[in-house]
């Protein structure tokens, strides 16, 4: 991906109207003409400041990262139990859920770009491995033994949870239980 530069105003409003119509109606369904109109723009000012679709796709991936990044690590550093860190994505989860029930947009995107190549790819492909990477980090501080194979197993259910979040089935409740479940027998050992 290109260096990124800050937004004028008008790409502020093209990437905010991208965002939700990407997360609501999925990438391929949205084209540049309607983001570009429910942005107030023309399509040559999208393309001047985004380039292409493809880059608009990843960097709206990117910011919403970065925004659940946030979300999560805020949520970890508020826990005064090390144990209890470990499954604050979970708990962030919670959180983000009350406003994106749509399910990962990460997953999402994913099923709809299966190019490697693509922009958007590898920012999804790093999102996965940032949340298995900070399981591990958590798990770690927090004296688990074994904290890479928990933090396989915790990224698994987490992504599991995602993937129920659109159904009308509540399984949150109970995958967060599973994940302390999962941090206090590996802690015990």
């Amino acid at each position: 991906m290109q260096e990124a530069r800050p937004l004028t105003a008008a790409g502020s409003r093209i990437a905010t109207a991208a965002e939700e119509l990407f997360y609501a109606n999925g990438i391929t369904a949205v084209g540049v003409d309607l983001i570009a109109e429910r942005s107030g723009v023309t399509k040559r000012t999208l393309y001047n400041q985004f380039g292409s679709k493809d880059r608009l796709v990843a960097i709206y991936l990117a910011q919403r990262g970065e925004r659940w990044r946030s979300l999560v690590r805020a949520t970890a550093d508020a826990c005064e139990d090390p144990a209890e860190a470990v499954t604050a994505p979970f708990e962030a989860l919670r959180t983000w859920s009350a406003t994106h029930a749509r399910g990962c947009a990460f997953t999402n995107a994913l099923a709809e770009i299966p190019d490697p190549a693509h922009p958007a790819h590898g920012i999804i492909a790093d999102q996965k491995s940032w949340l298995r990477d900070l399981f591990e980090e958590l798990a770690t501080a927090a004296g688990c033994p074994d904290p890479g194979t928990l933090a396989t197993r915790l990224l698994l259910l987490h992504e599991g949870a995602l993937a129920m979040q659109p159904l009308p089935l509540d399984t949150l409740a109970d995958a967060i239980e599973l994940a302390r479940v999962l941090v206090r027998s590996d802690t015990s050992r």
